[in-house]
């Protein structure tokens, strides 16, 4: 069985982020965090697969869910 690793796509300091990161660890989903703000390259690869420029994303197998929100 593969291990299932979520691209997501995320503000160093955002609400949404941090809620989007409670989300994920409350259902312990392994995630790989790509910090927007650090690393412009994930930006800009961020607005390429999802088509806006809005954050946080996640990446699920290949189908990326643009600009959520999220409750823990």
């Amino acid at each position: 069985m593969q291990t299932l690793r979520l691209p997501t796509y995320l503000k160093t300091y955002c609400g949404w982020s941090a809620g989007v990161r409670a989300v994920l660890a409350k259902y312990n989903l392994p995630y790989t965090e790509k910090d927007i703000i650090q690393n412009p390259a994930f930006r800009w690869e961020m607005e390429t697969k999802s088509g806006q420029p809005l954050s946080p994303c996640v990446e699920i197998n290949g189908r990326m869910l643009a600009d959520i929100s999220a409750r823990s």
